[in-house]
């Protein structure tokens, strides 16, 4: 009743499931899983057409994602895109569905974008908790920064391109585009250059002065590709030139930049030990200001001491009336409280030996249901070596002759009973004339021995007959231990004579030998299987 009693209801595993469409959809994906683990495991060759549907690789599909085109920023913050961007994402983006070759690859490749996003974002957020908070930026100024030194990086790079040695042919149209690439990324970080903090707003305003003061010739540089076609040895030597004058001016402004990063890492160094400095100010500031309101407050109560005196006199009095008055209160509550105490604490004792007692009593059925178990176990063992041994007789056997033998069988069982009927009666009446002659010899004995003892204490004859008659019934008895000994003897050696004919008429050596050869002949198959083995 306990365990039933446990067991979960099904209103409850009703009210746990979720309301709704997903709801109905983890009932369903539960129902059809409980339905195929409900059927057996068939082989391949055996299965139906319903079972290779649901126990079958017939539909399972190698997964191949493909890349995906979604709106950016659609749903979280649509002022920002522009007319043009959302038109194209109202009118000519495809569907999801339509992006994809071929319809199996669809789940794949929502999987991977849907992956791809949510590693993106947690990237990020690593990154800002990591990196960001340690540059003590907001989260706006922080992007904006790292964009604008990935544009920088970008523009150098181009410029690194721009100053290779190419082929004259094609060196006009290059300079162009890469003339208006670096516009554009100028451009883009002048727009910009208006955001962010004023720390940030003055690093840049001091590395585009530093990059206009120590590279002023690199627009002119630029600006001043060949636009014209001229002799290939000419292009390639003012190339050379400019090259190596734009890479020492490189080198010069990647020094200047290292040195004032070193800088700015003495400064925010500098400006951390600042804040810990100031802050542990404010905390003394503060310590001095809350010591110095007491001081305040105590001489201003010094020029009436009398009477404040009388009011802090009331007020202790006061307050320890209302001391009193609470431990009283107090006292009314805690008594009940600990009486409920008391009675919940040997409630769960009781619980407790209840608990334990069902748990023994649990075990003690586990143990019968485990000797039940094993007494099963031995059972169907005996049953399959009686099966066996059945199969194994004849079967040419008539059933009168089994009849006529069984009957002639229990003709023996009852002759040797009424045998054994009557050697127990005879037995019992030898015991029963045993021990009426040993309790006649007893009585016997003690009458002659009372007797003899009366006239022993007189007569010297008659004591040493006396010490004959105890010697003799002492020989006596011990001749009559050495016999049933001697009987109990014989019975051993017949039961052992028995056992022997018994074990005898099993043939116990011929069967050794039997399975002797028998495990030779399992050995010799076993070497010529693992030789077999080994040749293959």
């Amino acid at each position: 009743m306990f365990l039933a009693e446990k067991l979960p209801r099904d209103s409850s595993e009703d009210t746990d499931q979720p309301i709704g469409k997903s709801g109905a959809l983890q009932k369903a994906i539960a129902a059809k899983i409980r339905e195929q683990l409900s059927l057996p495991w068939v082989p391949p060759f055996c299965r139906t057409a319903r079972l290779q549907r649901m126990q079958g690789s017939s539909l399972m599909r190698r997964f191949h994602a493909q890349k995906l085109a979604l709106p950016e920023q659609w749903q979280s913050d649509s002022e920002t895109i522009s007319p043009d961007v959302r038109d194209f994402y109202e009118k000519y983006l495809p569907a999801v569905t339509a992006q994809v070759s071929q319809h199996a690859q669809l789940a794949a490749s929502i999987l991977e974008r849907s992956a791809t996003d949510v590693s993106s974002v947690q990237e990020r957020e690593a990154e800002w908790k990591s990196q960001g908070l340690m540059s003590r930026l907001s989260l706006e100024e922080y992007w904006q920064r790292k964009r604008l030194r990935l544009q920088k990086r970008v523009q150098d790079q181009l410029r690194q391109c721009s100053q290779r040695p190419t082929d004259s042919r094609l060196s006009t149209g290059a300079s162009e585009d890469l003339k208006v690439a670096l516009k554009s990324f100028g451009s883009g970080g002048k727009q910009e250059q208006g955001k962010g903090s004023r720390f940030t707003r003055t690093e840049r305003f001091t590395f585009k002065s530093e990059l206009a003061s120590s590279a002023g010739m690199m627009p002119v540089a630029v600006e001043s590709l060949p636009s014209s076609r001229k002799p290939d040895q000419d292009n390639r030597t003012q190339q050379e030139e400019e090259a190596t004058s734009l890479q020492q001016q490189l080198e010069h402004l990647s020094a200047q930049i290292e040195e004032a990063g070193a800088e700015v890492k003495k400064l925010n160094l500098s400006l951390m030990q600042v804040e810990d400095t100031r802050k542990q100010s404010e905390l003394r500031l503060a310590e001095k200001e809350d010591t110095a309101k007491v001081k305040r407050q105590t001489a201003d109560l010094l020029s009436d001491a009398e009477n404040n005196l009388n009011k802090l006199q009331l007020v202790v009095e006061s307050s320890t009336k209302r001391i009193v008055h609470l431990a009283s209160q107090w006292e009314k509550h805690r008594v009940p409280l600990i009486e409920q105490h008391r009675e919940l604490k040997k409630l769960h004792h009781s619980r407790e030996l209840e608990s334990s007692r069902r748990l023994s009593d649990i075990k003690e059925v586990h143990e019968q249901i485990r000797a039940a178990a094993e007494e099963a176990k031995r059972k169907e063992v005996l049953y399959k070596q009686l099966l066996t041994d059945h199969e194994n007789l004849p079967k040419d056997v008539s059933r009168a002759a089994y009849t006529q033998r069984i009957l002639e069988i229990v003709g023996n069982i009852k002759k040797q009973k009424e045998e054994i009927t009557k050697i127990l009666s005879d037995t019992k009446e030898l015991q029963k004339e045993i021990n009426n002659l040993t309790g006649k010899l007893d009585r016997t004995f003690a009458v002659t021995d009372e007797l003899v003892y009366k006239d022993a204490k007189r007569d010297e004859a008659v004591r040493k007959a006396y010490k004959y008659l105890a010697a003799l019934h002492e020989n006596c008895s011990q001749l009559i231990e050495t016999i049933e000994d001697t009987g109990t003897i014989m019975r051993g050696i017949r039961d052992l004579e028995e056992q022997i004919e018994t074990e005898a008429g099993k043939r116990t050596l011929s069967n050794l030998e039997k399975i002797l050869e028998d495990y030779k002949c399992i050995k010799q198959e076993n070497c010529a299987l693992l030789s077999r083995v080994r040749e293959a």
